[in-house]
């Protein structure tokens, strides 16, 4: 949330699946992003990616790809056709720290760091790829971040659960490449308290109470008692914001349910010919005509 806050509203995000707050932190509708969950009749990618993969181009968040290491390549060439245009635009993209030992961190690099492209990478060192320790991709052997130096692009280790300094650096970052100084790395050091996905069970490779003694905390709290010590957040309107939150998030889950959800509802069949070629193609007039739609 704070790298959305951070960036211009032309620029463009390339995604991990954890990124819903960019969206939330540009008053992207929440309706939007529960029909989208449910792939029903309202869904505005008309059931064409799995849930919680948004894409949404007005707010600057382009489509989400299961396979993470291609959001380093895509950010890359998007940040090198705006150079080439003329535009002062930007990219921002995320990957895991376990991405990092593939081949597509380190292609999308060195055309980065060789066209000088107007971009800022981010690994997100939370220590679990799924279920493998951040030692098997080669953090026990320096950071993240220090991967940036052959290259020769800068690079940076931030406290990921440090709101204002994720802010500071993504800002730095962000007007040196529109400064035309090229693309910078930021690891941003934080740890995944939850499981990979509600299918995995972190209890199996590491102690139960691993989260409890990591100590950097919890990013919300840390951020919430900041602000009430400098006189601008109190607990009270932390609560009533909280409880507000909850409500508008049950009041889209009901509206979302009521267009359709578990496949009761669906995006009309005759729409997985839309979108797919900017001019009509005749191979997809055909195909139509075959199913009758």
């Amino acid at each position: 949330m704070a790298q959305s806050l951070a960036m211009r509203g032309d620029d463009m995000c390339f995604p991990t699946y954890r990124l819903a707050g960019w969206l939330i932190a540009r008053d992207y509708p929440l309706l939007d992003m529960v029909n989208q969950i449910f792939s029903n009749a309202h869904d505005p990618l008309k059931g064409r990616q799995l849930p919680i993969l948004y894409s949404a181009r007005k707010y600057g968040f382009y489509t989400i790809s299961g396979n993470l290491g291609s959001r380093f390549g895509h950010a890359v060439g998007w940040a090198m056709a705006s150079a080439y245009k003329g535009d002062d635009k930007i990219a921002i993209a995320h990957v895991g720290e376990g991405t990092t030992a593939e081949g597509a961190f380190h292609e999308a690099l060195t055309f980065a760091a060789v066209y000088q492209a107007p971009v800022i990478l981010n690994v997100t060192n939370n220590q679990w790829a799924i279920s493998s320790f951040q030692g098997i991709a080669g953090g026990e052997e320096t950071t993240f971040a220090a991967k940036s130096i052959g290259y020769g692009v800068p690079g940076l280790r931030v406290d990921g659960n440090d709101f204002l300094a994720v802010y500071a650096a993504t800002q730095w970052a962000a007007e040196r490449a529109r400064a035309n100084h090229g693309p910078t790395l930021i690891e941003l050091f934080t740890y995944r308290v939850a499981g990979h996905s509600t299918s995995d069970d972190p209890s199996k490779y590491r102690p139960k109470d691993d989260a409890a003694a990591w100590p950097l905390g919890d990013p919300i709290e840390r951020l919430k008692q900041h602000l009430i010590r400098i006189g601008q957040w109190t607990e009270e309107r932390h609560t009533q914001l909280g409880a507000e939150l909850a409500d508008a998030v049950r009041t889209a889950m009901k509206e979302g349910e009521a267009v359709g959800a578990h496949g009761k509802s669906k995006p009309d069949p005759a729409s997985m010919f839309e979108d797919v070629f900017k001019a009509p193609d005749w191979r997809l007039d055909e195909q139509r005509k075959e199913l009758g739609l």
